[in-house]
């Protein structure tokens, strides 16, 4: 279970990244501010969508093997 939290609190810190850069984004895009800064943010922001997707699943194979106890 400890895990399981583990993975939560990680899942949650990843989302609130991920947030943050999209508001960052938007905020560059609409300033019209579209460099290598934007570019790497947009890079970043694919990268943390598929670490949070491999959280989700890590999350569902440690609440399947509790479950199986």
């Amino acid at each position: 279970k400890e895990i399981l939290n583990t993975l939560r609190v990680s899942i949650s810190i990843s989302f609130g990244l991920f947030v943050m850069i999209i508001t960052g984004l938007i905020k560059r895009y609409d300033s019209g501010t579209i460099d290598l800064f934007f570019w790497a943010g947009i890079s970043f922001s694919i990268i943390i969508l598929v670490i949070i997707f491999k959280l989700y699943l890590k999350i569902s194979i440690v609440t399947k093997k509790i479950g199986g106890l």
